[in-house]
């Protein structure tokens, strides 16, 4: 079941968006500001000191509405942007941070992201969840919502170990320039085929630097049972 008007539920007072916002205001971002083509969104923000801009309403992807923003805010072409979900009001801002380092760390790499290990062999096998596998220099080689890497030798159905599977969560770091060619960009077929649009990135030659977190941060929400778990985390916080 879907959230309707999810940017805007309570939580703990707060409408879910703004709990995200101040999650990455922690981080020690220079500036966070809420991309939406939701006029309520802005006004929600405002009434809470959070920078909120209206962007166009038929823009295809998130990418795309990045671009915009960093249009209208005028951003350099190698100022640093990190696109978090309005979904993730438990995202830790450490996480954020890592997030934004790595293009600094990787000047080869166009994006950054970030995954965690797999634990659980249902997790593995899960279509929803997408795995990404990486090189020496900890840079994406794919993104796949099938189960990698393929552990030929293993007993059947085990976890591979080395390495070991990375669920990749949906956090971005960009640079700005690359961010408002991106929509110029081709899909890929292989964006089609596996309904990421990450793939796109890799498919046109450019770098994606992928920090790995030892631990997974608490899901976003997506259901009513996601709703109520996180009311519950931040009741007991």
């Amino acid at each position: 079941m879907r959230l309707p008007d999810k940017p805007l539920l309570d939580l703990a007072g707060l409408p879910m968006v703004v709990r995200v916002a101040r999650q990455a205001q922690a981080c020690g971002a220079q500036q966070v500001v809420v991309a939406t083509d939701d006029r309520r969104i802005v006004e929600a923000c405002t009434q809470h000191g959070v920078q909120a801009l209206m962007t166009r309403s038929d823009h295809v992807s998130g990418s795309d509405r990045l671009a915009e923003a960093c249009e209208q805010l005028g951003l350099d072409g190698d100022q640093l942007v990190v696109n978090v979900q309005g979904d993730e009001p438990l995202i830790p801002p450490a996480l954020i941070a890592r997030c934004a380092a790595l293009l600094d760390a990787h000047r080869d790499c166009a994006v950054g992201t970030v995954a965690h290990p797999i634990e659980r062999g249902a997790e593995w096998h899960n279509p929803n969840v997408v795995k990404v596998v990486l090189d020496a220099a900890g840079r994406a080689l794919y993104f796949t919502r099938a189960p990698v890497p393929h552990w030929r030798d293993g007993p059947a159905g085990a976890l591979p170990h080395a390495p070991a599977p990375l669920r990749h969560l949906g956090i971005y770091a960009y640079r700005a320039g690359f961010l408002r060619a991106f929509p110029s960009l081709a899909p890929a077929p292989l964006e089609r085929t596996e309904a990421l649009e990450q793939l796109r990135v890799l498919w046109h030659g450019h770098r994606i630097a992928v920090h790995v977190t030892d631990t997974a941060p608490a899901a976003g929400v997506d259901t009513p049972e996601d709703l109520e778990r996180v009311r519950r985390a931040l009741a007991d916080a």
